[in-house]
């Protein structure tokens, strides 16, 4: 079992920063590859990032690609997402999700654990 803790989100201005955390607890962290989604009201589910097992493989939603950065330091068991220049279109509940195989990672269906979400809102 793997347990995921996300950072509180918060409420940012378009054009601002945030920077999202999720401390995983449970099995060795580095044992699997790292995802965040996100899912605004009344939509589905959405890919946002996915980093690799040693973070040196990272891949992007195009939605998001020059604007997020997501990183993970396994001797801390953390995986982050940085938001920069934060659009009213980013407000969503975002989770963290880990996957064992690695494989299709913008598919949901590939992750085993998820955090309980938190929520990013971007005012204009």
């Amino acid at each position: 079992q793997v347990q995921l803790v996300e950072s509180e989100g918060g409420l940012v201005q378009a054009g601002g920063s945030l920077r999202l955390s999720c401390a995983a607890s449970g099995r060795t962290f580095s044992s699997y590859a790292m995802g965040w989604f996100r899912q605004a009201p009344g939509k589905e589910r959405e890919f946002v990032a996915h980093i690799s097992y040693s973070g040196a493989g990272t891949y992007y939603a195009d939605s998001v690609k020059g604007r997020f950065t997501i990183s993970r330091v396994n001797a801390k068991n953390t995986v982050y997402l940085q938001m920069n220049s934060l659009k009213p279109e980013d407000t969503a509940v975002y989770y963290c999700a880990a996957s064992y195989s690695g494989n299709y990672p913008d598919s949901n269906r590939e992750y085993d654990y998820w955090g309980q979400g938190t929520q990013v809102t971007v005012s204009s």
